[in-house]
This record gives structure tokens, C-alpha cells and sequence, in this order.
């Protein structure tokens, strides 16, 4: 439910912030343990600060498109609860605060960690200024600016330590994405039904059997671009163990799948905070990947 169960003046500021959905952010910390350098604390530190940058910058671009979309999410079931559209926190309130929240972001990006997550934040601020206003209403674009939105997080991530940039973590970044992407529009579509124009214009454009096409391409794709990663990547005599890392990411896949069928599905992010076999799966994933890059 939007509305959580905080309530006052500070509670609706931080529903606003939507803290549930910083685990999005995650995707930064993947150059951290990709690059070998999650052993040390210097890289750690850099990594933490540029998710913490992160999630302030995502929070800023919430509270921001919650204003634009005020009159589109009182008509929403859900939606009608947050801050804004229930009339918690006024239009003024929310710009500043999405200013401030944006402001200290790019601060912690530039001065605390390094200019490439800087530049990086910077992409994603204009990224979602763009998507906001004219990308979210075109379909397919739509999902393909959202993934973009993971791949710069990726790329802040590795340029916080300091890293190379590995194409395989784009391409890995991207295709898991926009699974999640076109799961996220099914989602929307079964839970909106016919009056899912109404909440988002670009929904009269897709369809369930459309996106259900759409997700088995991309689910499929995203499992083979992950086998071919371990299979050309890591070739060492300890390094291919890494090749057993490839169940747990077709079971994740194939489990979220099931979910977005039986369940409707929903956000990626809530689903991973809510889906215990979802929640084992990553963890036994990052296990092995720790295992083989840090132990064998």
C-alpha cells in the first residue's frame, strides 16, 4: 500500500522519499564485487557513499514526478494515498524537497567519492528529467529509458572503485531490466484493467499478450547473456565454478515469472523484500559469485 503506516509531518515526507524502493539502488553496488575490490574498505566506503547518493537522487526524482502526475495517481487506486495527491504535502513542500534531496545527492557524488559517479548522477538527473516529461508517455521507450536508469547506477557503481567498465555488465544490467520493465507495465495493465489509459497514457499501446511476448524474449535473453558471461569471462581452473551461479539466476528469473503470473507481480523491488524464495535464491547467488571471485 502507498500510505505505509506512517503517519505526521515527517512521515509523509519520507513515503515520499519511498525508501522501500532504494533497493533499486542496488545495482551500484555491483561494480564493488565484480571489480575484486570488496575486501577493501576504501572501495567499500566509496560504494556505500555513491548508493547513499543514489537513493537520495531516486528519492528526489519521486517526489518530482509525483508532482507531475498528481491529477493521473488521485485517480489511481493506490496511488490516491501518496503525499502528494492525498494532499499531505503541498506541491511547494515537495519541489523543495525534492531540490534539497537532489542537491545533497550530487554533493556526496561529486565531493565525497569521486567526478565519474558524479557525472554518472548527473546522467541519471537528466535521464529521468526526460522520461518524466515526454519518454514515459511513448511505449517501449518507456521501459527502455527505466533500464537506462539501472545501467547509469551500474556505471556509478564501478566508477566508484575505480574499475573498468566490463561490457557484460551492461548487457547483463540492461536485458534483467527490461524484464522487469515490461513485468512491471503486465502488472499494471491486470491490476488497472480497462480504465489503464486513464493512469498511464502509454498503457493503451501495450497489451497482456503483447508484454507477456516482450517478457519471454527478455527472459531469455537475460539468461543466456548471463551463461556466456561466466562461460567467456572466467576461465581459470578456480574461475569456472563461477558457471554454477547460472541456476540461481534462472531459478530468480523463472521465480519472479511465476510470481507476475500467478500474482499479478507488481514492483520488482517489493517483491524482493516480500518473496522469501525470491530473497534465498540472490542470496545463495552471491554466495557462489563471493566465493569464486574472493575465496577460490
Amino acid at each position: 500500500m502507498e500510505a505505509g503506516g506512517t503517519t505526521g509531518f515527517a512521515g509523509s515526507f519520507l513515503r515520499l522519499a519511498r525508501p522501500k524502493q532504494w533497493t533499486k539502488n542496488g545495482f551500484v553496488m555491483a561494480g564493488l564485487v565484480f571489480s575484486g575490490k570488496a575486501l577493501s574498505p576504501t572501495s567499500v566506503l566509496d560504494a556505500l557513499l555513491a548508493f547513499a547518493a543514489f537513493c537520495l537522487l531516486s528519492s528526489a526524482v519521486y517526489a518530482a514526478n509525483d508532482v507531475l502526475d498528481i491529477e493521473e495517481d488521485r485517480k489511481h487506486p493506490l496511488k490516491r494515498l501518496r503525499p502528494i495527491a492525498s494532499g499531505d504535502v503541498s506541491i511547494r513542500s515537495a519541489l523543495a524537497f525534492s531540490f534539497v534531496l537532489a542537491a545533497v545527492g550530487l554533493a556526496i557524488a561529486f565531493l565525497l567519492v569521486n567526478a565519474g559517479v558524479g557525472i554518472a548522477g548527473l546522467a541519471y538527473i537528466a535521464l529521468q528529467a526526460v522520461y518524466t516529461t515526454v519518454l514515459k508517455h511513448m511505449a517501449i521507450l518507456d521501459v527502455m529509458s527505466i533500464s537506462a536508469g539501472f545501467v547509469i547506477r551500474a556505471l556509478a557503481g564501478v566508477a566508484a572503485v575505480a574499475s573498468p567498465v566490463s561490457p557484460w555488465l551492461i548487457v547483463c544490467t540492461g536485458l534483467l531490466t527490461l524484464f522487469l520493465g515490461f513485468s512491471k507495465r503486465r502488472h499494471e495493465l491486470a491490476t488497472l484493467g480497462d480504465g489503464a489509459a486513464i493512469h498511464r497514457r502509454n498503457l493503451r499501446d501495450y497489451s497482456v499478450p503483447m508484454l507477456d511476448e516482450m517478457m519471454n524474449i527478455m527472459l531469455s535473453a537475460t539468461i543466456i547473456g548471463y551463461a556466456l558471461y561466466t562461460f567467456t569471462v572466467y576461465r581459470s581452473e578456480e574461475e569456472i565454478f563461477m558457471m554454477s551461479s547460472i541456476p540461481f539466476v534462472i531459478y530468480g528469473v523463472f521465480r519472479y515469472m511465476l510470481l507476475v503470473h500467478r500474482d499479478g507481480g507488481g514492483n520488482p523491488d517489493m517483491l524482493l523484500l516480500q518473496d522469501r524464495p525470491l530473497q534465498v535464491s540472490l542470496l545463495l547467488w552471491l554466495v557462489v559469485v563471493m566465493t569464486v571471485l574472493y575465496v577460490l
